[in-house]
């Protein structure tokens, strides 16, 4: 499994993408910040287009916690790593059944095992 830097492509169920930010600078792969636990929650989604306010859908506008993808081995600063496995659910509906997920890393030279 690949570590996830601030490069990290992660797109909601509906192809929405995710403003992934970073909070430590310490470690970085390539010049670019590794993510660490706790970055894929939250962030704002753009472009979800999954909208009918006829029907109440509504588009995902950001993530919730994660289900599954932080290393449970490596750790910076006391944070778990973000793997490519990442993943959890968004607000958007209908509610718990939405899902947001990695397509692409950011980086292709450091892997770790879960």
């Amino acid at each position: 499994m690949r570590w996830l830097t601030r490069d990290a492509t992660m797109i909601c169920d509906h192809v929405g993408h995710v403003d992934i930010g970073f909070t430590q600078t310490l470690v970085r792969i390539q010049g670019r910040e590794v993510l660490v636990a706790t970055d894929p929650e939250g962030p704002r989604i753009t472009g979800c287009p999954n909208i009918n306010p006829v029907i109440g859908l509504r588009p995902c506008l950001t993530t919730l916690k994660v289900a599954e993808g932080y290393s449970a081995l490596v750790r910076i600063e006391g944070r778990p790593v973000c793997l490519d496995t990442v993943h959890g659910l968004t607000d958007g509906s209908p509610p718990g059944t939405v899902a947001y997920k990695v397509t692409a890393p950011g980086q292709t030279l450091v892997e770790a095992a879960a």
